[in-house]
């Protein structure tokens, strides 16, 4: 038969075909690591809307983040108006 042997690669030519595999498989690995970034991201965003930075100030509220001083106080520079108390 004709191509059983080894073809007569000397150094360079395994050189050329080890880097040529390493090669293929990081794109290969690379182009894998996008496509399941691209779905992860995709999929959280269709959750829904952000909540809107009242929601996230009430939140913090309800869970005892901040104390009825600094929610109202922040609510207030949220809205814009001047029921917060006395400025800083």
């Amino acid at each position: 038969m004709m191509f059983w042997g080894d073809h007569g690669l000397s150094g360079w030519g395994w050189v050329g075909m080890v880097t040529g595999m390493v090669l293929f498989w990081g794109f290969l690995l690379a182009l894998v690591v996008v496509l399941v970034r691209s779905l992860n991201r995709s999929a959280g965003q269709a959750q829904g809307p952000r909540p809107s930075p009242e929601q996230l100030l009430g939140e913090r509220f309800a869970r005892g983040e901040i104390d009825e001083e600094e929610y109202r106080r922040r609510l207030a520079a949220l809205t814009g108006s001047d029921r917060g108390g006395p400025a800083p």
